[in-house]
């Protein structure tokens, strides 16, 4: 089911589909941007700065609930350090909206036509996706994603958007997007977590990207966004690649420790999807080996 189209906050507005996204400014530009995506390295991807209307992004900043406001999912092991939400019913309105508009007919032709990629759709369940949180500390290592949704076994995963929602974020605060090469030699790109800034990239195998390095920003700062993820339609189940880590150049003995992390996601995502489990139950095993 998709997210509900619940009335906003007042102070975001009347968020009718033109009133949060400018489709008629970014379809302007739709020529460059295919130029941009298609041609980007180390893998398609284009930046979208100012993506949603000001005052929809100022709103959905401002209502981002806190890190200790309940209901967030701990993703805490090795790999990675940061909370998630994606059960509707503990979104808010505003949230909802944009996630309902990003899912939308009208906005999925446009990243179809913009990444070449047809039959484009997305995950109204929010698998893994939703809203995304780090507070000091946090970080994500360099990593491909998965290819097929635990739940729909046709489900090809081809896509990710990102949209950030920090105001005023520092560039000595960390928290920087990487992406790195397919060998996971050099990184290539660094894309800061700017304000109503939008990365979408291509899914592939070796589609390496990350922010590694532990946020050093305030304490009461968070490091907030909301992940998006769109499929396509297989004819016959997808062969399954969980979340692939890696280590960097210089790593070490850690890059022991996240190769051993990574095998047991790796077992727990073969449980997962034999049994149907949700990432709220990953959650409550996570923070049981983290703590190992």
């Amino acid at each position: 089911m998709a997210p509900a189209r619940d009335g906003p906050p007042a102070a975001a507005g009347d968020l009718s589909a033109s009133a949060i996204v400018p489709y008629e400014r970014w379809r302007a530009r739709l020529d460059e941007l295919i130029a941009r995506y298609r041609g980007a390295t180390p893998y398609p991807h284009v930046v979208l700065d100012d993506f949603v209307a000001p005052d929809v992004a100022t709103c959905a900043a401002t209502e981002f609930p806190a890190p200790d406001s309940g209901e967030w999912i701990q993703y805490v092991h090795v790999n990675e350090r940061k909370l998630g939400r994606n059960d509707p019913a503990a979104i808010p309105a505003v949230h909802r909206a944009v996630i309902a508009e990003l899912h939308s007919p009208g906005f999925v032709e446009f990243l179809s036509t913009l990444t070449g990629i047809p039959g484009l759709f997305a995950d109204d369940s929010l698998e893994g996706g939703g809203l995304h949180q780090s507070t000091r500390g946090g970080f994500l290592n360099v990593h491909s994603d998965f290819n097929s949704h635990p739940h729909h076994p046709t489900w090809r995963r081809r896509l990710n958007l990102l949209l950030y929602l920090n105001p005023g974020w520092e560039e000595s605060w960390g928290g920087q997007l990487e992406l790195w090469d397919s060998d996971v030699q050099t990184r290539v790109k660094r894309v800061a977590p700017l304000f109503n800034r939008a990365v979408v990239f291509d899914t592939t195998g070796d589609a390496f990207h990350g922010h590694p390095e532990p946020l050093a920003c305030p304490d009461g700062v968070t490091r907030k966004s909301i992940a998006l993820y769109y499929f396509t339609e297989e004819s016959a189940p997808v062969r399954v690649r969980s979340t692939e880590y890696r280590a960097r150049p210089g790593e070490g003995l850690w890059g022991l420790a996240i190769y051993l992390d990574t095998m047991v996601l790796r077992a727990y995502d073969r449980v997962k999807r034999r049994f149907g489990l949700n990432d709220r139950f990953a959650s409550v095993l996570l923070k049981r080996l983290s703590r190992r």
